[in-house]
């Protein structure tokens, strides 16, 4: 499995991208079990998430890709992206 992070804004305003490749890791199934529970989090209407200078993320599991933003993260969103960020760094 393919997952993909983006981090926009903030008061720097950079962005920062991360990618993991899951297939090969021996918690892969824990990952696809994180990674569907995030996607199903993602709100109905993204235009009404985020604040001033927050971080919008964009994250992107095989071909679907759902927008999320601080301070609106589901758990899920929030552990999968600190660990994409991480080991995709």
């Amino acid at each position: 499995m393919h997952i993909e992070v983006r981090r926009t804004g903030g008061f720097a305003g950079i962005e920062r991208r991360a990618e993991v490749d899951t297939s090969h890791l021996p918690d892969a199934p824990a990952w696809q079990s994180l990674a569907e529970q995030a996607l199903s989090d993602a709100a109905a209407d993204p235009a009404d998430l985020g604040v001033p200078d927050g971080f919008h993320y964009w994250i992107t599991v095989g071909t679907r890709t759902i927008h999320c933003a601080d301070p609106h993260l589901s758990a899920s969103q929030r552990t999968l992206i600190s660990r994409v960020l991480k080991e995709g760094a």
